[in-house]
């Protein structure tokens, strides 16, 4: 009899659990899922928001995750010095120390990427020495006038930190990172019960934008991002080619779209802080000669 009873009652649990599971599945399959396309011109920062994501929503970077990012700072900095030390050399900008050449060699012999674990000792000095240059410094405030990263100033400011041999990389440093985004990433989270949201980043550059369509079809939201920092430089891929111009003709072409008749389209400026700063030394109507506001920050975001 008890041994009855015993079967009976694991026959009770085993069908319990397995309505429960049951309705988790049911439950699991009614979520909405509201997929978030991001576009943008190339170096708009899509990746950044999708960082800032997986920061608030998703547990943010795993120890392991922020050893990978310690080869892409690294490649960073050398990458950004490299481009300084060649714009000095376009533009006919000296160093304001002569030993500053024998620093510059030591960067400019290295064509390799620097993705390795740490800085080396004689990579960390030379960089160090030629950003107490005024020569590389003045070189950098006309960053308009060449291509490279505008976390460049961040890095070089915390070289001795970032080349120490415990230096782990805080959310910050990844945020300022970059990486060109190449095929699609994505990033998955859930903000209540019912509701998933999708995120997809695709690669902004021209070369990249054939790979889009595939990501249109469902589309709920399109968050369109413009850099307003890049008013005054060019694209990497055509050097006559303003990158906000090219920013506001493929917001347009995304507007009028067949594929987002029925998605919420949503700009959103980004690197206003950079913007901000640009205005005070580089005229917007330099750049856009339609313009008839003042250089005023205040006025002048809400007019674009």
């Amino acid at each position: 009899m008890g041994c009855a009873l015993g079967k009976e009652d694991r026959r009770r649990r085993m069908s319990h659990l397995r309505v429960e599971r049951r309705l988790r599945h049911d439950q699991q399959s009614r979520k909405k899922e509201v997929k978030i396309l991001m576009l943008g011109a190339g170096e708009s920062g899509k990746s950044t928001v999708l960082k800032q994501l997986k920061l608030v929503n998703g547990g943010g970077y795993s120890a392991d995750e922020r050893w990978y990012f310690k080869g892409v700072i690294f490649a960073n900095i050398f990458q950004s010095m490299q481009a300084v030390l060649e714009a000095m050399d376009v533009l006919g900008i000296p160093f304001s120390n002569p030993a500053s050449d024998r620093h510059a060699s030591a960067v400019l012999s290295q064509r390799q990427k620097m993705t390795a674990a740490e800085l080396s000792p004689e990579v960390h000095h030379a960089i160090k020495a030629l950003w107490a240059d005024a020569g590389v410094k003045t070189c950098l405030s006309r960053c308009n006038e060449f291509q490279v990263s505008d976390s460049a100033r961040y890095y070089f400011d915390s070289i001795d930190r970032i080349s120490s041999p415990n230096f782990v990389p805080d959310d910050q440093d990844i945020l300022r990172s970059r990486q060109k985004t190449t095929g699609v990433a994505e990033f998955a989270f859930e903000s209540n019960k019912d509701t998933v949201y999708r995120v997809i980043d695709v690669g902004g550059q021209r070369s990249e934008r054939k790979k889009w369509m595939h990501h249109f079809e469902d589309v709920g939201l399109v968050l369109f991002l413009v850099a307003l920092s890049e008013y005054d430089q060019m694209l990497y891929e055509d050097g006559s080619v303003n990158r906000l111009q090219e920013a506001i003709n493929l917001f347009r072409d995304v507007c009028e779209s067949r594929w987002f008749t029925h998605s919420t389209v949503q700009l959103v400026f980004n690197k206003t802080d950079l913007f901000r700063e640009k205005l005070s030394h580089s005229p917007l109507e330099a750049f856009f000669p339609d313009y008839e506001g003042k250089d005023s920050p205040s006025l002048s975001l809400p007019e674009l």
